[in-house]
């Protein structure tokens, strides 16, 4: 896929300076960071699968800091590189940072800025992405880290470009992936970049995980709500707002509330959460909607007019652009790998699925036989963002910027701004930048 940045077409141009090679990759390790995402490259990367058909790399593990390095469960990391090794890599992986609140050792910022100046690959994985923004490399491009620490990148670094829908964003030189296992996905995006789709698929087969996958992480979105804005006086209008979802009301009836006016509102909703309230409420009323299409028989007509929407051709747009889905491929997909249980009634009586299983076992698991449809190609798309629930208050919205100027209302013409940055075209799934 694509998408319209500008830099990308000349940083794939670039080419390495001094002793870097392209096959060498550097994957940069810090105390306190998970081992699942740590594991990630140094399985696709340090390997030796030549066997199974897939070109061998190799592989440096460098401490991004004096160790040893500590990881999950109290194990120890002894990395048999230092930062002086990075000097060699083509391509640089930090595949997590221990702290989304902490700054990273200057000395590896450096070393990660000296890579991409001297025309080496940089990806950041997970929490990476963190680091990378922190050395600056994510200024003025499209990135994704873990829905959930995604309202956080945002905020902390406003010039970034943040989409919690992808799975990973390709941006030529520098790429980021989604949460946890995304960042297989994009290892092997790099596989395929570097040596076509029959080494990644090889590979693949090898890992026994799906060689692509459709759609984002957005089907993965919690409902809570930061907890940063709990004591602000916005939380209560938030609150009344996640209670009310099935009223009609617009962003001026929340300024209202606040005694604000709608400029000052939205201003300040954005200067708290990182997001566009007009933004936000919609997308919580998609969620909504996600939530009663698997746990009640309503029809989509019904669910349409208990979220909130003025319609339901309202409702399936919405919920089109930000699940890639109709609302009624939704609910068959979910019941699909979810067998019915008369054993309890639903919302409106009616006998519904138990919501009890895992979220990482829902709908469209993307590999799965009942994943939801996704358009793999669109140039535009709508609302995206980390929802809520009443039940999860008194916290804080989380999301995404968009136009503050729009009529506030959730229908009608062009929806506002996708992502965390206005102005940006959103695609589902993993983003890559144009050949």
């Amino acid at each position: 896929m694509s998408h319209d940045s500008t830099t990308a077409p000349e940083a794939a141009a670039r080419k390495l300076s001094g002793r870097r090679r392209r096959e060498i990759v550097a994957v940069l390790l810090f105390s306190g960071g998970p081992i699942f995402e740590s594991s990630i490259p140094l399985s696709v990367f340090g390997i030796d699968r030549q066997d199974a058909g897939v070109p061998r790399y190799r592989l440096l593990v460098c401490a991004g800091e004096e160790g040893p390095l500590r990881t999950t469960g109290g194990l120890e990391l002894t990395a048999p590189h230092g930062l002086e090794a990075i000097s060699r890599a083509g391509t640089v992986v930090v595949p997590a940072w221990r702290s989304i609140t902490s700054p990273p050792p200057e000395e590896a910022l450096d070393a990660i800025r000296r890579a991409h100046e001297e025309g080496a690959r940089i990806v950041g994985l997970c929490t990476g992405a963190f680091v990378l923004a922190a050395a600056g490399l994510l200024d003025g491009r499209p990135a994704t880290t873990h829905w959930m620490y995604a309202p956080t990148l945002a905020k902390r670094y406003p010039s970034v470009h943040v989409d919690p829908r992808e799975l990973f964003v390709d941006d030529g030189d520098v790429l980021t992936s989604a949460g946890t296992a995304a960042g297989i996905d994009l290892c092997l995006h790099i596989v395929r970049t570097d040596h076509g789709n029959e080494a990644a698929g090889a590979l693949a087969r090898r890992l026994v995980v799906p060689p692509r996958r459709s759609g984002g992480q957005e089907r993965y979105l919690d409902r809570s709500l930061p907890e940063e804005i709990g004591a602000d006086p916005l939380a209560e209008v938030v609150a009344w707002a996640l209670e009310h979802l099935h009223e009609q009301f617009d962003v001026e009836t929340l300024a209202a509330r606040a005694y604000m006016s709608r400029r000052t509102f939205d201003r300040r909703f954005r200067s708290l959460t990182g997001s566009a309230p007009l933004q936000w409420l919609i997308t919580q009323r998609v969620l909504q909607a996600q939530r009663l299409l698997e746990t009640s028989d309503y029809s989509v007509d019904e669910v349409a007019g208990r979220c909130g929407f003025r319609s339901p051709v309202a409702l399936r747009g919405h919920f089109r652009r930000q699940l890639g889905s109709s609302p009624a491929a939704y609910r068959a997909a979910y019941r699909a790998r979810r067998p019915q249980s008369g054993d309890g009634p639903g919302a409106n009586g009616r006998a519904a699925e138990k919501p009890s299983v895992d979220l990482a076992t829902m709908p469209g698991d993307p590999g799965g036989p009942g994943a939801v449809p996704s358009q793999s190609r669109r140039t535009a798309a709508a609302a995206s963002g980390l929802g809520a629930h009443a039940a999860s208050l008194p916290t804080g919205p989380t999301g995404h910027t968009g136009h503050s100027g729009h009529s506030g209302h959730l229908e009608g013409g062009r929806p506002p701004s996708d992502a965390f940055a206005p102005g940006r075209a959103s695609l589902p799934g993993p983003r890559t930048a144009p050949q």
